[in-house]
């Protein structure tokens, strides 16, 4: 007879909006009781047995409130200054007076901000948390409610049915949920513990044959949402409020560009990042956490980095699809990689379809440029040694787009407006500094070509791995680097000699030395000190507990576009209170970079 050996779960903390899928290993009835993992269905049945599953959620009678910066601990006390400033109420719980009292520095910025909205406006819930529901969800959540929901109506085999009273024990009443093994938490499970029962069934009979097993999961809990960033104009204008109901920011002549490093599963461990709880690193919460922050943007081109080969297929090709936007998407090569081809990560592109179509793409494999270089100008001798230090499976994505939206002010009016976005991600290696610079100087050179063939505006954005002031960060910025720049001293393969030929001719300026440029505005003087003076750049785009630094850029061609506005830094206090990224409330260890552009009318030639 079929049996179940054991039954758990990856995470024992359900998220709403996170699928609970148990591994279950069972033994077969044969000969050499082997051992198995798949799901065996009612419609599949393995030597006339299969698998039913059921899902319960433990009611109790008595309401639990939980902590809001602690979303596995039950609240013992509310903060009633965010009762009085009508915040949402799930922002004011917490678990202990320590909680608040270690949370109060950042807590007290709601209070701030809801006081700043009633003397500006009168109108503090509409201005702030307007668009944000009593779960302290934002807008992304309402865009993702179709997803999600369907997410729900899956819970079982039928639609969904009317949860019914299976069992009254003492003070809990027990609700059956679902029938699948799969199950998605829902807002009315948060507060409530599940129970998931799986017991093998005759495929004749339909009755179980043996005893089930079954888990107990720890309270539901919502899902964490990130604080919503503001855009600001880098005239120095204020844009009051967050991001419109519809993501646009202004005119239709506008386009807005974001660059994400997204933080691949495979990377995503428990060793590297230890300080995040478990259940925040898992891959189900980031992915629709993430999802709901990349979709909140709202941004018409999206840029991601680290995202693994199978979850561009599996999710977010998919669900960005869901919400208007078409994707391309470029995979690292595999000559370096040893694991499994699925979880090699890439570049993806995603643009809007009603702002954009698309015209071109280019691929740039940099370990084909390298077996090019090293059989150009590497003896035959070194070749090997050469190749073992350039081939590095890197890449580079390039799409030209052109714009579905009219751009005001434009002498040719019937002329196409085109764009090309290149999306890199280059290597990691901090001590391979030539071979950074020599994969940025490969994409740049390439990008000419393109900007030779057309009048066209250039945006690069990626994650360069390269701090401001670096060799590659100044390649990029000023079209040169100085002979005597402390990068070219490691150069062993001499491929950056000489130094005059690390050039360029694109006008590129990176996006948010704007705020360095920025006027006198509500908040600018803020995000003035989230920059650094030195370099123009921001402090950091990436913060672990071991390192912070600005790794991330969108750079773009001054002389086609000009910069509208910018979304807001991060500070690092607020991130230290989770010790650092990623964390429950931001699913990645770098922070997305977010510009508004538009394009500069062009002259006639």
């Amino acid at each position: 007879m079929l049996s179940v050996l054991r039954v758990h779960l990856p995470s024992d903390i359900p998220i709403v909006g996170c699928e609970l899928t148990p591994y279950v290993l069972l033994r077969r009835p044969n000969k050499d009781k082997s051992v198995i993992s798949e799901d065996v269905s009612e419609s599949a049945p393995i030597d006339g047995y299969f698998l039913r599953y059921k899902w319960y959620r433990i009611q109790s009678d008595k309401k639990v409130a939980i902590c809001s910066i602690h979303p596995s601990e039950q609240a013992t006390l509310q903060c009633l200054g965010c009762v009085k400033a009508k915040l949402p109420v799930t922002k004011s719980y917490h678990c202990s007076p320590k909680c608040f009292s270690d949370a109060w520095q950042h807590h007290r910025v709601l209070h701030e901000r809801a006081a700043s909205a009633v003397n500006e406006n009168g109108n503090e819930e509409e201005e702030i948390f307007g668009r944000f529901n009593s779960t302290g969800s934002g807008v992304t959540n309402a865009s993702l409610a179709s997803s999600q929901s369907s997410g729900s109506l899956a819970n079982g085999t039928t639609p969904l049915y009317p949860a019914a009273i299976t069992q009254r024990n003492g003070s809990e009443t027990w609700f059956e949920v679902g029938r699948a093994k799969t199950y998605t938490p829902s807002a009315d499970d948060i507060g409530h513990a599940l129970k998931f029962e799986c017991v093998v069934v005759d495929a004749e009979t339909k009755l179980p044959v043996g005893p089930s097993s079954t888990i107990l999961t720890s309270r539901v809990i919502p899902a964490p949402c990130p604080t919503p960033r503001r855009m600001f104009s880098v005239s120095g204008v204020d844009i009051p409020g967050h991001l419109d109901l519809d993501g646009r920011l202004s005119s239709s002549g506008t386009f807005t560009v974001l660059s994400y490093n997204i933080l691949s599963d495979a990377y995503a461990t428990n060793e590297l990042y230890s300080y995040c709880p478990s259940w925040a690193l898992s891959w189900t919460y980031r992915r629709q956490n993430l999802l709901r922050e990349i979709v909140g943007y709202r941004a018409d081109i999206v840029c991601l980095q680290e995202v693994q080969s199978n979850h561009f297929e599996e999710f977010f090709a998919p669900e960005l699809d869901k919400h208007g936007y078409q994707a391309l998407f470029k995979r690292k090569t595999a000559e370096v990689f040893s694991g499994s081809i699925n979880n090699i990560d890439g570049c993806a592109t995603f643009f809007r379809r009603d702002r954009f179509s698309h015209v071109k793409k280019y691929e740039v494999e940099f370990n084909k440029a390298a077996q090019s270089l090293t059989d150009a100008v590497v003896p035959i001798a070194q070749k090997k040694t050469a190749l073992n230090r350039l081939v590095k499976d890197n890449v580079a994505l390039i799409v030209v787009l052109e714009a579905k939206f009219s751009n005001q002010g434009v002498d040719n009016p019937g002329k196409r407006q085109l764009v090309c976005v290149a999306n890199t991600h280059v290597n990691v290696q901090q001590e391979l500094r030539d071979v950074k610079l020599w994969q940025v100087h490969t994409l740049l050179k390439g990008l000419e070509k393109i900007a030779a063939s057309a009048d066209i505006p250039m945006l690069v954005c990626g994650d360069f791995n390269s701090m401001p002031g670096s060799a590659p960060h100044t390649l990029l910025a000023l079209g040169k680097v100085d002979p005597m720049h402390q990068d070219l001293v490691v150069d062993p393969l001499g491929i950056l000699r000489p130094a005059s030929k690390l050039t360029h001719q694109l006008p590129l300026v990176s996006a948010y030395s704007s705020f360095a440029r920025m006027g006198v505005g509500l908040g600018l003087e803020q995000q003035r000190r989230r920059m650094d003076p030195n370099t123009n750049e921001p402090l950091f785009t990436n913060c672990t507990r071991d390192f912070i630094g600005t790794h991330d850029y969108i750079f773009y061609s001054a002389d086609s576009l000009t910069v509208e506005s910018l979304l807001e830094l991060l500070d690092e206090e607020s991130l230290r209170k989770d010790t650092a990224l990623p964390s429950p409330e931001w699913s990645s260890d770098h922070i997305a970079l977010l510009a508004e552009f538009r394009c500069k009318p062009r002259t006639r030639r």
